[in-house]
C-alpha cells in the first residue's frame, strides 16, 4: 500500500488532538496537499481529533456562510440541470475570494484579507487579496 505524507500527517495532527481530548485546543485545523496519485485532498478536523477527507472544507467564524456557497458552486448541490465540468483555476480563485468577500460583511470576526492557496505538483501558489477596506 502506497502511504501519502499528507494522510500520514493528517493522521499525526489526529493523534495530537485525541491526546488533548479532555483539554482539548478547541481549534480547528485542515491539512491541505496533493496525494501520491496527483489529487488534491483536504482533511477537516473536530477539536478532538476525528478527522475526514473532503474535496473542499470551509471552517472558522464564517464557515456556515462560507460552507453552503461551497457545496452550491464547487460540489454542485442543490442545482439542476446542470453540467457538472471541472472549473478552471482562475474561475475557483476568483469564486474563492468573492465568497470571502461576502463573508467578511457578515462575519466580525472574518479578517480584513484572504489568503489563497493553490496546490499542485509543482507548488505551492499564495496570493493574498483584500476583502474591505473599512
Amino acid at each position: 500500500a502506497v502511504v501519502s505524507t499528507q494522510s500520514t500527517g493528517a493522521q499525526m495532527l489526529s493523534a495530537t488532538l485525541y491526546y488533548r481530548r479532555f483539554f482539548p485546543y478547541w481549534v480547528y485545523n485542515m491539512v491541505a496537499g496533493v496525494d501520491n496519485n496527483g489529487k488534491g485532498c483536504v482533511f477537516s478536523y473536530d477539536p478532538v481529533g476525528s478527522y475526514e477527507r473532503e474535496s473542499y472544507r470551509a471552517c472558522g467564524s464564517a464557515s456556515a456562510i462560507i460552507q453552503p456557497l461551497l457545496d452550491n458552486q464547487l460540489g454542485y448541490k442543490n442545482q439542476s440541470n446542470v453540467d457538472p465540468t471541472p472549473l478552471s483555476r482562475d474561475r475557483v480563485r476568483n469564486m474563492v475570494r468573492d465568497i470571502f468577500a461576502a463573508a467578511s460583511e457578515r462575519d466580525i470576526y472574518t479578517g480584513d484579507e484572504v489568503e489563497i492557496s493553490i496546490i499542485d505538483a509543482k507548488g505551492v501558489e499564495t496570493q493574498r487579496f483584500p476583502l474591505r477596506s473599512d
